[in-house]
């Protein structure tokens, strides 16, 4: 892994279209979204393509102003929609929204403030205005004294302002302070009282204003007291995070209220976070001006200081807000809101509080996305997003930046073709190389000042976009992962750790941006205390080491690397002396793909021991504290529990159901080449020596044989494909034109002149494919019932008479093989002609799999019957016992008529559905 130093690019504060049509028209302007339903024709995405298909979600935004209304051109996202409404609004008016300067900033913020203490806006729904009436209520010398801070963390538009005069305002929003202060300064009606932190009006408000006050007050009327539950955050990490009940009413302003449980004098000596959490959460810390370090805006101050020896710094709130806070802290989810005139409030846990926490890191993210802390760990691959549960990778990227307060991270899709030797084959005019496209995708993370901190850039490619994406944004986490569980680590360890040079990253400004995440994890590691003392997370006693207690008879259906598992489990914590214990989690449905690292590994462990229907019962040491308390629903409880005595985790859980691993993947993970690319090479080899014109892939799937037989010099001129899925066929139909499209570039010598692809079954005779030089089914029988493979067979040689059939499928004796069983150690289900025993499909979607004897009896048979002579083949294995992984045979055809199965007569039989069709002198004029 390299290292980079980029240069600092410091972040431009602009205000956006939408920003400044706020500004001048407020709640004037109405937006209104409307989704564009597009209806793309077929020939757009693939030309021949008879099913219609759906374009992507776009959205289109009406804009009404006073004097105009404007329509945007349809957009990919509705914030994308919004704002080129209000862009072309901005046009059509003749604003240049990019004209602003910070002194054009600094009248608008005089402007704003001037609004914000007018009769007119205290009538207004305006989460300040509801300060404003709170204050107003006030009986004592303090009536009217707004808290500064209070005017700040209430309206973003201010904020947004005064970051515009000065772009630190982003990181340090204490620097907000001297800037109101200054705006304020300018305005004769307002005093502002630098030493106490508070706004008042130099005049009052008229008598008229004042009485309307009386019929706008909160839910909390007529005296009567709400508790309102909060968290207290001590400086001390002697003391534990705590409960915090406020008592609520009409008569008494919110903010003096939690002032004087902070200790301090009033609400202007209380200072407000930001947001935390969710965008529309009014849940923010409040802690006091008091401690003076708390009003030092100055970071030069903060990042030479040691906190580390500093009594005050309060290192999880720091940890949690993402700035340096000092003194004690109370969590709280209150204050006035856009939604109303009414005081929101909203009762805080204390498990909230430990899951905002986990939340900080990606495997936390991960865990709380599946709801099971105590069971889920962040997968160490991504397969496939149907496998995936929880929140994709992607997904977690972006909500790991937010949460640390980063920018919006940098996805890069680049499109690879590649030249391989296998692709490269020659032709009768010499060498042609073949290009595949595949896709990486490199992402690149910012600081909040749009330094860039992390890029990675991986060699691996895949085919689809999405799995490219997903990849590298998991390999992000997972080092991102790496960095909080070392974070004490020195540089040179993390900078080698990655093991290759795919990610580079600026590991200072990492360290830089993740300063507080260090600060916890060493406070954690030097004293992980609970109720005073340090807990020892060793095991205390026999329980542990009990053997795994599997109970319930055998099934048989077992899980093995790539199955997807559905367990029910309960995890308690159990103490070791008493044998009381507290429930902690609980899931009746989880579900898991098995060897990817998505569970804890005692829990992998034990499934993989399991079958369906048993139980198992098994003791683990505690975990981190905070992966406890996330899940503890009764804290207190749980948290006296592990101060009493020595604890452990009990965890029970039951198999409920296996889904089989996909069998291309298990395929892919023991053969090299795929077995199934194996497949197709045999089958394309054969192709190749008749010199075949004409070719049917019967149950073409998504198209991977007719793709191959495209990329390759061969004689073929007409191709068909025949399938039921209509899906898979539009797959295939989109692959194969954008191939056809660049056919005579990349190979001149080709002689496809057309491909069909039809919806129908295989077991129904269409004339139109009557007498094709080769036909082939690839692994496609074992999806029917035995009869219909019978049938198939019967319809294929008798009635559509291919020259030559190449037809595949698993041979069962292998799969003792590929599933890693021991027929030694299995029940004994032997069947006595074929000398086999009983082991799983490879597939849950199999309705059989035959043995050699079995496939060569109805190869045989039928070759006979249609008066064909078959070979037998394979491959996957050097064809030693037990044979290959996949059996083939081969049909050719003999001089001498036929036994034709009954139906119809032959020329009026046309049961397929034509989905797509390509034709060299339609598509290609010019030749």
């Amino acid at each position: 892994m390299e290292t980079v130093n980029p240069p600092v690019a410091v972040k431009k504060q602009t205000l956006t279209a939408k920003a400044i049509i706020h500004q001048k028209y407020g709640t004037k302007a109405c937006y209104k979204i409307e989704e564009v339903e597009e209806q793309l024709s077929s020939n757009v995405l693939c030309p021949g393509l008879t099913l219609p298909q759906k374009g992507p979600s776009l959205f289109r935004c009406f804009l009404q102003l006073p004097d105009i209304s404007v329509v945007s051109e349809p957009c990919k996202k509705k914030k994308d929609a919004q704002q080129s409404a209000a862009q072309l609004a901005l046009t059509k008016l003749g604003i240049d929204s990019q004209s602003s300067t910070p002194t054009d900033a600094v009248d608008e913020l005089v402007s704003r403030l001037t609004y914000m203490f007018s009769n007119e806006f205290l009538s207004s729904l305006h989460p300040l205005s509801g300060h404003l009436k709170a204050v107003l209520r006030r009986e004592d010398k303090r009536c009217g004294l707004l808290p500064l801070y209070a005017v700040i963390s209430c309206d973003p538009k201010l904020v947004n302002l005064c970051k515009s005069i000065d772009a630190r305002v982003e990181s340090n929003p204490l620097l907000s302070i001297p800037i109101v202060k200054e705006a304020v300064a300018r305005l004769s009606e307002l005093v502002i009282s630098e030493e106490e932190l508070w706004i008042k009006r130099k005049e009052p408000y008229p008598s008229d204003v004042i009485p309307s006050l009386d019929n706008q007050e909160s839910d909390i009327t007529n005296g009567a007291v709400t508790v309102t539950k909060a968290v207290y955050i001590p400086t001390s990490l002697d003391k534990d995070v705590a409960s915090l009940s406020m008592n609520m009413c009409s008569e008494v302003y919110y903010l003096d209220i939690i002032a004087q449980e902070l200790g301090v004098v009033d609400a202007s000596k209380v200072l407000i976070s930001r947001t935390i959490g969710k965008a529309s959460s009014e849940m923010r810390l409040y802690y006091s001006a008091l401690e003076g370090k708390n009003l030092i805006s100055d970071p030069e101050f903060h990042n030479t200081k040691d906190v580390s020896s500093d009594s005050s710094f309060n290192v999880r709130a720091s940890y949690l807000l993402g700035q340096h806070v000092y003194g004690n802290v109370i969590l709280a989810s209150l204050g006035y809101t856009w939604r109303g005139a009414e005081l929101f409030h909203e009762d805080v846990s204390v498990r909230s509080y430990f899951r905002m926490l986990v939340g900080k890191t990606p495997d936390g993210l991960f865990k709380l996305s599946r709801d099971a802390i105590l069971a889920a760990d962040l997968p160490l691959l991504f397969t496939t997003k149907t496998n995936w549960k929880g929140s994709l990778p992607r997904d977690l990227v972006c909500a790991f930046c937010r949460q640390h307060r980063m920018s919006e991270p940098e996805f890069t899709l680049v499109c690879n073709s590649s030249k391989s030797d296998k692709e490269s084959l020659k032709s009768e005019n010499g060498q042609t190389s073949v290009e595949i496209e595949t896709f990486r995708c490199s992402i690149k993370i910012f600081s909040k000042n749009q330094e860039l901190i992390l890029e990675y850039f991986p060699e691996e490619s895949f085919k689809k976009q999405g799995d490219s994406m997903q990849n590298a944004s998991l390999k992000v986490l997972l080092w991102f992962n790496m960095y909080f569980k070392q974070s004490n680590a020195d540089l040179e360890k993390l900078s080698l750790s990655s093991g290759s040079n795919e990610l580079k990253c600026n590991l200072t400004s990492i360290v830089k941006e993740l300063y507080f995440c260090q600060l916890m994890h060493d406070a954690q590691q030097s004293r992980d205390v609970i109720g005073g003392r340090k807990r020892n997370r060793e095991p205390q006693s026999d329980l542990i080491n009990k053997n795994l207690r599997i109970e319930g008879a055998e099934s048989g259906s077992s899980p093995s690397i790539g199955s997807i598992v559905s367990l029910s489990y309960t995890v308690y914590l159990v103490s070791e002396g008493t044998e009381m214990r507290e429930l902690l989690e609980k899931n009746d449905e989880f579900e898991f793909e098995v060897g990817t690292g998505a569970v804890i590994s005692n829990i992998e462990s034990a499934v993989t021991q399991m079958s369906v229907g048993q139980s198992i019962c098994f003791y683990m040491g505690l975990p981190s504290k905070e992966f406890i308390l996330a899940s503890a629903v009764e804290y207190e409880r749980v948290l006296s529990l592990l101060s009493s005595s020595p604890c452990c985790l009990e965890y029970t859980a039951s198999l409920l159901q296996v889904t089989e691993p996909f069998e291309d993947r298990m395929e892919q993970a023991l053969f090299s080449p795929p077995l199934s690319k194996q497949r197709l090479e045999f089958a394309m080899q054969y192709i190749k020596e008749f010199s075949a014109a004409s070719l049917i892939d019967f149950g073409c799937g998504s198209g991977s044989l007719l793709d191959s037989l495209i990329d390759i010099p061969s004689s073929l001129e007409k191709i068909i494909g025949v399938d039921l899925s209509q899906k898979g066929l539009v797959r295939a139909a989109k692959i194969i034109n954008s191939k056809l499209e660049k056919l005579k570039t990349v190979m001149p010598t080709s002689r496809i002149d057309s491909v069909i692809l039809y919806d129908g079954s295989i077991t129904e005779y269409d004339s139109r494919l009557y007498g094709y030089d080769v036909g082939a089914c690839l692994e496609v029988i074992e999806h029917m019932e035995e009869e219909q493979a019978w049938l198939f067979g019967d319809v294929a040689l008798g009635l559509f008479r291919p020259k030559l059939l190449v037809v595949s499928t698993p041979n069962y004796e292998y799969n003792v093989i590929m599933q890693k069983s021991n027929l030694a150690t299995q029940e004994e289900d032997m069947d006595e002609k074929s000398g086999t025993q009983s082991c799983k499909f490879r597939n849950h979607d199999h309705k059989f799999e035959w043995t050699r004897q079995q496939f060569n009896q109805w190869a045989t048979a039928l070759a006979l019957r249609h008066n064909y002579s078959v070979e037998f083949g394979g491959v996957g294995g050097d064809g030693s016992e037990p044979g290959y992984a996949s059996q083939i045979a081969v049909f050719s055809t003999r001089n001498g008529p036929s036994v034709k199965v009954s139906g119809p007569t032959v020329e009026v039989d046309h049961h397929y559905k034509t989905v797509w069709e390509w034709n060299a002198a339609t598509n290609n004029p010019a030749e």
